[in-house]
Parts: structure tokens; sequence; C-alpha cells
């Protein structure tokens, strides 16, 4: 299995027979990293809720505008917006190689609501949980949220190891500039090295296979 991060929280997951989006927001959007000529295919769009760090209009249209019966799977909340805009095929349901959980968003309390979430296992091997700390169960390849106004690094690390995954893909670190992410991929992944746990020192629109 490949997989791509493309700034953020999107990861693009490709398999011999699939291929799926995760949580295509703007940053990952406005990078320019990302261009739908490489894809061959996409079976899936999953979209953890509908915060435009994770669910951009635009990113999701040009996706649609190639794949157009691409079915994008999501919480109730953010698939009544994007029914609103005209998306059909929106399911909120668990189906094929998507494995929705349930786990709450963190708070973001006092500076604003906090939205529905959905976790995700896809294809039985890789674990996106939107922006939760609070889950109990990972499968092999853990998409780790490292930063954001609701968490931080130490919330992040702890909770890797308590469910002890085999390889951890950091993700949700837009917030932080080159050098301190570059400082801090190279402490963790030191740090995870020790509990036999595979950090992956990601690079924007480079894949690497797990």
């Amino acid at each position: 299995m490949k997989i791509t991060k493309y700034v953020h929280s999107c990861l693009l997951i490709e398999d011999a027979d699939y291929t799926a989006i995760i949580d295509p927001g703007i940053f990952s959007w406005d990078s320019g990293l990302f261009n739908t000529e490489i894809l061959a295919r996409l079976d899936d769009i999953i979209i953890t809720h509908e915060h435009p760090d994770h669910m951009a209009l635009p990113f999701i249209q040009a996706l649609r505008a190639k794949f157009p019966n691409v079915e994008i799977t999501t919480t109730p909340a953010a698939a009544a917006i994007l029914t609103q805009q005209g998306l059909e095929n929106v399911t909120t349901m668990s189906h094929g190689k998507v494995e929705l959980f349930a786990t709450a968003h963190e708070s973001n309390a006092p500076l604003g609501e906090t939205p529905q979430n959905t976790g995700v296992h896809l294809a039985g091997i890789v674990t996106h949980p939107g922006d939760s700390h609070h889950f109990t169960e990972t499968k092999a390849v853990l998409a780790l949220p490292v930063t954001g106004p609701w968490g931080s690094v130490m919330a992040a690390a702890q909770l890797a190891l308590d469910l002890k995954p085999r390889v951890i893909v950091p993700i949700h670190d837009w917030h932080w500039n080159d050098s301190a992410r570059q400082q801090l991929y190279e402490r963790l992944a030191a740090f995870f090295a020790e509990h036999d746990i595979t950090f992956v020192k990601t690079q924007d629109g480079v894949g690497f296979e797990v």
C-alpha cells in the first residue's frame, strides 16, 4: 500500500485495486501540490468533519469532475452541507473498505463550536481519527494528529503509546513552520523507535510504502 500526504490531514491511499482520499482540505488544495491528473482511479472520498482544513469544496469538486460517481463518506452534518452544494452520492454509513467509528472531535471551547467527527479504518490497514485524541483502537497504520488548537504533541505521543500501531503517519501539522516540523519529526521518530514503532517523517506530495 502506498500513502501520500498532501499537507495537514489529507492522505491519498493507493493499493493494487483501490484508491481513496481522506480529508481533502483547503490547506492541501491551496498548496498546489495535488493534481487530479495523477489519479487513474478513485474509489472513495472520506471526510472526517466539515471544518475547511478537512473539507474543501473546490478540492472535492475537482475530484468529482474527474470521477463523477465516486462515493463521499462523512458525518451527517458534513453530508448536509455537501448535499446543499449539489453534491450527490454522499453517505454516512460504513461500506466496502470504509469502516467508520465513533470518536468525538476535541473540544473547541471557548473559541468555537465543536463539530461532529468520525474516525475511519480504511482497508483494514489505516486508521484516521479526524481531530480526535480519544479513541481506543487502531489498525497497523495510524494517522496521528500531532498538534492543533485543541491538542498537544504530548497528548498525541501518549495516545500512540497506548494504542501501539506499527506505523505512525503524522497529520494535522500545518500549524508548524518547516523548521519546527522537521525538529519535531526527528524527535518523535527517535522516541517511537525506542518503542518499536515506525514514525514516518513525511514529505508533502511524496508517497511511501507501508
